[in-house]
């Protein structure tokens, strides 16, 4: 664990802790009681900002791997792009929704990878 997740949890639990001592002493007094639930509600509110940032600060971005499996042999055929003819690295298709898409880096033109029929 990192030491903002270690300092963020033991500074959460001060508050509720407190939050709930102050929305207790609330019921024992009617004078003060509208100072103490207000003050309950905003050392619970400061506990709820800490989780969501510590949260925020410590997430992770998911890696997505797509793997393709085909039966048979396959060649890597050359892709050009249809506007203005450039050849286009393998590096530059994009899937999105499951279909590959490239940009041409050129023109800038995105269209379509599409697989032609083997006969």
């Amino acid at each position: 664990m990192k030491a903002i997740t270690i300092l963020g949890t033991i500074a959460v639990t001060v508050l509720f802790f407190f939050a709930v001592i102050f929305a207790l002493a609330s019921s024992h007094s009617a004078e003060v009681m509208t100072s103490r639930l207000l003050t309950s509600g905003i050392l619970f509110i400061i506990g709820l900002t800490i989780i969501v940032g510590i949260y925020y600060t410590t997430r992770k971005p998911k890696t997505i791997i797509q793997r393709l499996e085909v039966s048979g042999q396959m060649k890597g055929a050359a892709i050009s792009c249809p506007n203005c003819g450039a050849a286009i690295s393998a590096d530059q298709i994009k899937i999105v929704s499951g279909v590959p898409y490239v940009k041409c880096p050129y023109c800038g033109t995105t269209f379509e990878v599409t697989e032609e029929p083997k006969w």
